[in-house]
């Protein structure tokens, strides 16, 4: 069993946040990356976004970088997908499991790899914190250990494995949502008993009146809805005050 499931509809479907982004996009060799730098253009604290499905491009996952970057921190985003990502609320017909053979960990993992050497590196990142949404929950878990990511956040993750979790050394933040058919109840539940078996901080906090992908592609007008993907934000940043 996995601790969340594969990719669904509700992976890709969402609403368009209003904003202007005012990160930049750059390459990291031949990987399309979105920097959004703090104030003070410290390197030091550094958050690497691993977004979901939607990509690097998507306005919604550019406002939060930059969201972050207010907080302090270096945020850097890469195209996960080599310019193949989704368009959201994705074609009629569009089919998750063709696209998803290009996707797997082998074709993702080098994508994460070549970033982390850079950010380490050639940008002195002494601190990375991970932060995945849906699609990137599951690298988060996979990469939350020595030499590589230092602390994790994840929302509404997919495709996570029961060994990713267990294999996780580092503090680990999981927001989820009451109404989610991937992060389900049981999946969720089975989630935090592995992490309560290990000896590292965990936090999962359940958010009422949302659903599967929220924290990026929820609708703002509804103020529920607004107030969870906020406080998921809060919750991200307050860990890695604490954590990174």
């Amino acid at each position: 069993m996995t601790t969340s499931a594969p990719l669904s509809k509700c992976c890709t479907t969402g609403s368009l946040h209003e904003g202007e982004a005012k990160g930049e996009i750059k390459d990291i060799g031949d990987i399309s990356t979105y920097f959004a730098y703090p104030a003070d253009r410290s390197t030091e604290k550094a958050i690497l976004i691993l977004t979901d499905v939607i990509g690097h491009n998507f306005i919604n996952a550019q406002l939060i970088a930059d969201q972050f970057a207010e907080a302090g921190y270096l945020v850097v985003m890469p195209d996960l997908f080599k310019g193949d990502s989704i368009p959201i609320n994705r074609p009629e017909g569009f089919k998750l499991v063709d696209w998803l053979q290009n996707h797997y960990p082998e074709q993702t993992e080098p994508i994460i790899n070549t970033v982390l050497a850079e950010m380490r590196e050639k940008l002195g990142c002494k601190r990375i914190g991970g932060v995945g949404y849906c699609f990137g929950g599951k690298y988060v878990a996979r990469y939350l250990k020595g030499g590589k990511l230092d602390a994790g956040f994840t929302a509404h993750p997919t495709m996570m494995e029961p060994t990713e979790l267990d294999g996780v050394e580092g503090p680990f933040s999981i927001a989820a949502a009451v109404r989610d058919f991937v992060f389900t109840t049981e999946k969720r539940r089975l989630a935090e008993d592995i992490l309560d078996k290990k000896d590292i901080p965990y936090q999962i906090n359940l958010f009422s009146d949302v659903e599967h992908g929220f924290s990026v592609r929820c609708d703002l007008s509804q103020p529920r809805q607004k107030f969870a993907k906020e406080q998921a934000f809060v919750q991200a940043v307050s860990w890695f005050k604490e954590y990174l």
